[in-house]
């Protein structure tokens, strides 16, 4: 039984430490680019969108398609660096336990 007491007392806490790690998220702030930085997009690791900046020489009505392609580029940026930087701070919450080699966290 002291097993079992032991488990759930370690499970309780990373528990906590889960929900400190997301409220933390919310805080930790990516940029992507594209277009040489033209177009920048700031958004939170949790990929909320804080900031979209357009460098005012793209503004040309007629290369609006072009636009539009740089800032989805920039938000897509944006989000893998968003992803990485939760990622990174998942394994500082997850090392040392005993995981499945590509197991994530939260399920």
């Amino acid at each position: 039984m002291r097993d079992i007491a032991g488990i759930m007392k370690q499970a309780q806490a990373m528990q906590e430490r889960m929900a400190n790690l997301q409220n933390e998220l919310d805080d930790v702030e990516v940029s992507g680019a594209s277009g040489g930085g033209a177009v920048r997009v700031t958004m939170t690791a949790k990929g909320l969108v804080k900031a979209v900046s357009i460098d005012p020489t793209l503004m040309v009505a007629d290369e609006r398609e072009i636009l539009e392609d740089l800032v989805l580029a920039a938000v897509n940026d944006a989000r893998s660096k968003a992803e990485a930087a939760a990622q990174e701070k998942m394994a500082e919450l997850t090392k040392g336990l005993p995981l499945p080699p590509g197991m994530k966290l939260p399920f």
